[in-house]
């Protein structure tokens, strides 16, 4: 079995180097020369816990390859990936060029009959479409068939997720071609869905949008509760085992990032727009969760009222912990609001300095540890749930700070714990403590 993916991003390359691993021969991808020939040396260029060590076993054993190659990598294939990024235009919608520009290519260089699956988030009719430009643009006179195999993968456990995930969506309209793609996934012992291309393409962005309303139901909540002098953590732990909520996406926090919920619930909610239906309620999802994203900062603000001349500390930079992505974090938000305000900033996070500082450069002191952060700061912010940052002792804050005064934006420590310090410690829809030295 031949199988080509196109695009090396987090999806593209963590199931091309998952399906080498299961046995088939996967070229991967990608037009930037510098990337595949990192590749080939075993490099991933992104952080994903796993990944690196699978690529580089497979290189070895031959059946992991990666090109820039247009003709090496859809010639002679059984199968062919569509994993490109889908970007977000300035109205919501997906910007699906890199998915045309694909489609364009197989048609192009495509040398036998070939099933292509669609992995790229895509708005519902998008395989139609692609369908329609690989029959326009066929070269060779090869047969295509199409299919929708949306991801369901989390950044930080990708690798997992794709040998112990809840179930595979196959979307197909002949039920050869579903019976193909089934049989290509076989190895993986996963529960298989088949269903239509449009309800596996509809399947995606409900997903997604659902979690996101699960994530911004438990802040509006979170907010409600410091209001009323409740617990979130309680409020979401008793909730939570009713199996009919769940007790998954209820935490509590600043709400979210990355490159899935925020472009796709806004992607569903400008198709619903396009077919003259208004929602509400999604449309409420996304004004939570902007809300919330700079929580910690009019905290901040309304503590101590201007922050000009301030040194602060933001730990953690990664919208999610396990991952480098800074996509939508936020981190970003706050720093550009502490920036204008004329404040010192520091930032630390194990992996994803590197990102943030291409964006912000000298303006930023970058720590090469929590402890080096918070050093001499007057306020620290955290922001992502790294392990070392969660097992930073609030004595540490005490010791190393001007003022230990504390904004946690993922609840890291407990009420009962922050009590027993002379600290100021403000969390997420739970009291605030406030003590002097």
């Amino acid at each position: 079995m031949n199988i080509s993916i196109a695009g090396t991003g987090y999806v593209g390359l963590v199931t091309g180097v998952c399906l080498s691993e299961i046995g088939y021969h996967v070229t991967c991808y990608d037009i930037d020369e510098g990337k595949v020939q990192h590749m080939r040396d075993g490099i991933s260029p992104i952080y994903e816990p796993g990944l690196e060590e699978l690529m580089k076993k497979n290189i070895v054993e031959g059946r992991l390859h990666f090109t820039s190659s247009a003709n090496e990598a859809y010639e002679k294939k059984d199968f062919i990936f569509i994993a490109v990024g889908t970007p977000e235009k300035e109205d919501g919608s997906a910007n699906l060029q890199y998915v045309e520009a694909v489609a364009e290519a197989i048609a192009t260089h495509a040398t036998q009959d070939t099933i292509v699956i669609t992995k790229s988030t895509v708005p519902v009719g998008t395989n139609e479409h692609v369908k329609s430009i690989l029959l326009e643009k066929n070269k060779n006179g090869v047969q295509f068939q199409v299919a929708s195999n949306p991801e369901f993968l989390r950044e930080g456990s990708a690798v997992y997720d794709t040998f112990n995930g809840d179930r595979i969506v196959i979307g197909a309209d002949e039920e050869e071609v579903a019976l193909k793609v089934e049989a290509l996934y076989k190895p993986f012992n996963l529960p298989i869905v088949k269903t239509s291309i449009r309800s596996a393409e509809m399947i995606k962005y409900a997903a997604n949008a659902f979690l996101a309303t699960k994530i911004s139901f438990i802040n509006e909540m979170a907010n409600i509760c410091e209001r009323v002098g409740a617990n979130i953590d309680d409020v979401s732990s008793g909730i939570g085992m009713d199996k009919r909520i769940g007790k998954e996406f209820l935490r509590a926090g600043i709400g979210y990032g990355g490159s899935c919920f925020p472009k796709d619930t806004k992607a569903l909610l400008q198709l619903a727009s396009e077919k003259d239906y208004t929602s509400p309620m999604l449309q409420s999802v996304i004004e939570v969760n902007d809300k919330q994203r700079v929580v910690l900062y009019s905290k901040a603000v309304e503590k101590v009222g201007s922050l000009t001349g301030k040194k602060v500390a933001v730990l953690g930079l990664a919208f999610k912990p396990n991952t480098d992505d800074i996509r939508e974090g936020a981190s970003l938000l706050l720093i550009r609001e502490l920036l204008k305000d004329g404040a010192h900033v520091t930032v630390y996070d194990p992996i994803a300095m590197p990102h943030v500082e291409k964006e912000f450069g000298d303006q930023l002191v970058y720590a090469g540890s929590s402890i080096e952060a918070i050093t001499d700061a007057n306020l620290a912010f955290i922001v992502t749930e790294w392990s070392d940052i969660k097992s930073l002792p609030l004595t540490a804050y005490i010791e190393y700070m001007r003022e230990p005064m504390i904004f946690d934006g993922r609840n890291c420590y407990s009420i009962e714990e922050a009590k027993k310090y002379p600290i100021t410690y403000l969390s997420i829809g739970r009291e605030p403590i406030e003590k002097s030295r």
